[in-house]
Order: C-alpha cells, then sequence, then structure tokens
C-alpha cells in the first residue's frame, strides 16, 4: 500500500505517470519497463522482506535503471547498489509503512515544485469528495 501511496500522490502534484507494485509482482510486468531513463523507487526497510528486495534491485541495475532506495538508517549494504539513499529510523515491522510513506510524498512534492507545479491548487482534484 505504501508505494501505492507515493505512486498517487507523484501523479496527483506532479503529473507524472508512476505505479506501485509489491516486490513479489517486479518480474510479472514491470521489469519490462526498466531502462535508463525509467527510475525506480525501491522501499527496502531491513524488515523481513529486506533480503527479496534485493534481488529486485540486482533486476533494475542489470538494465541499467536508476534506482532511489528509502531504507533504514544505518544500513549500508545498499550504498554500491543504488543511485540515492532517503533514511527513515528503524522501528518495528508493522511501523515500517507510515515511515515509509513521508519520503515518497516529499519526493512527489519536491519534484512538483521543480516541474513548475502549482502543489497547493492540483488541477482536476476535489479537495473533498461529495455524493449526490
Amino acid at each position: 500500500m505504501r508505494t501505492l501511496e507515493g505512486a498517487l500522490k507523484l501523479k496527483e502534484i506532479s503529473y507524472i505517470h508512476a505505479e506501485g507494485y509489491p516486490a513479489a509482482e517486479m518480474k510479472h510486468g514491470p521489469i519490462a519497463m526498466i531502462d535508463e531513463r525509467t527510475p525506480t523507487v525501491v522501499l527496502a526497510p531491513t524488515d523481513i522482506l529486506y533480503d527479496k528486495t534485493q534481488s529486485n534491485l540486482q533486476e533494475i541495475k542489470a538494465r541499467k535503471g536508476p534506482i532511489i532506495a528509502v531504507t533504514t538508517e544505518g544500513n549500508t549494504r545498499l550504498a554500491g547498489s543504488v543511485d540515492d539513499i532517503l533514511y527513515v529510523p528503524a522501528t518495528v515491522d508493522p511501523l515500517y509503512p507510515l515511515l515509509n510513506v513521508i519520503p515518497l510524498q516529499l519526493l512527489a512534492y519536491h519534484i512538483a515544485v521543480a516541474r513548475g507545479c502549482d502543489v497547493d491548487k492540483p488541477r482536476n482534484l476535489a479537495k473533498s469528495v461529495t455524493v449526490e
């Protein structure tokens, strides 16, 4: 779910197409889109799924895809495998989704500002949902 939130924010405020996928689904379609012009944001906290995420990083690197990783503070194992690293504090596994979404939202915000988008008034978005 956390990757979906990051992709949603990127679409909503920077107008860039983005998709969120669980790591287990990387080899079932998204990997075909990876090339040197397609950055991938990988959520890789040092939780129970960390080792499985490492194989995805190798697949992306093999296709020369740039990688931005969000990982746990103090994790030095990604340094040579990724292009940029954003750190979140260490916590218990169930809380990583809450921490990981913050850098994704900030990334979307800064990309939108760099593109000259008005982040306070995203186009075609309602501030509230109404039902008639």
